[in-house]
């Protein structure tokens, strides 16, 4: 029953837009009180929306409808229009400069709550549940069809299982003879797998293929990074290793040779995570994955 939707700028954050939040919306709808006992309409300053009703003492605090007693089939999200301003550059940072200085800060704050009516949002409310800070979700059947991969198995396990439970591969169609052009083709994991295995081509060779381009972006004018951190060489080490494995017939698994970034807000060893910021992996180097 409670929606609570927002975005908080970043001090030092670089390519986003301070874009108007999405303002939380209570709807708490309470359902006329069944036989037994009290219920929302009789409970000392509160109506049907779970806030104070408008006749309620001076400092009284609003009570919310427990979750219990609340008619799910009755709540409506109504969406608000919020006026907020749309920054990039060096005006975002110019305002977020301003919200975060401790004189000027509270004031633009409390312009802004002001011009959207949220000057009373949940101040002196009173929720009779506890917080809940993980999703829960109630005991559900097992789905037919569905394998469930343990949390505490060996990662090599895990994915060999999962793999088992995918369609037979047929490379006929995906791979033609060296004689014939080949279309562009758009190469799934198991496709990877089944030319490293078959030796049309090697980690080593992919690898001087992405560098390439990753490369070519890099170089542009003006430049156009793909990705915030990059090793040639790095890349090129782990592709060697993984060359010899599939060399010696002793590849790890489906995924061994297997390309892929990493988003910065995943601590990965030795790579930094900056969660979109100048900063970040400043104050929290990454120590292991």
């Amino acid at each position: 029953g409670r929606r609570h939707h927002h975005k908080t700028p970043l001090p030092g954050a670089r390519g986003r837009a301070l874009v108007p939040a999405a303002r939380p919306q209570l709807r708490i709808h309470s359902a006329p009180a069944p036989a037994r006992g009290e219920g929302p309409r009789n409970r000392p300053g509160t109506d049907q929306m779970g806030g104070g009703s408008g006749g309620r003492g001076k400092g009284m605090p609003r009570a919310m409808a427990p979750v219990e007693e609340v008619d799910v089939a009755a709540v409506r999200y109504k969406p608000a229009e919020l006026q907020a301003p749309h920054l990039t550059g060096f005006p975002l940072r110019a305002f977020v400069w301003l919200l975060e200085s401790p004189l000027l800060g509270p004031l633009v704050t409390s312009i802004l709550k002001k011009q959207n009516n949220m000057t009373q949002m949940l101040q002196h409310t009173v929720i009779p549940e506890r917080p809940m800070f993980y999703p829960e979700y109630p005991p559900q059947e097992p789905e037919r069809g569905v394998v469930t991969l343990g949390d505490d198995r060996d990662p090599v396990d895990r994915v060999e299982e999962a793999l088992s439970c995918l369609a037979p591969y047929d490379p006929s169609g995906r791979f033609t003879s060296a004689d014939e052009k080949n279309p562009f083709l758009y190469w799934k994991i198991r496709d990877f797998a089944y030319a490293y295995r078959s030796g049309i081509t090697t980690p080593s060779a992919v690898a001087e293929l992405v560098i390439a381009g990753v490369e070519e972006w890099n170089n542009k004018k003006p430049p156009m990074p793909m990705l915030i951190f990059f090793k040639a060489d790095d890349l090129r080490k782990q592709a060697d290793a993984s060359t010899k494995r599939f060399e010696k017939g002793s590849p790890i698994s489906v995924l061994d040779g297997i390309f892929f970034a990493v988003k910065d807000d995943i601590d990965c060893l030795p790579y930094p995570s900056k969660s979109a910021t100048t900063f970040f992996d400043e104050i929290r180097p990454v120590e292991k994955d």
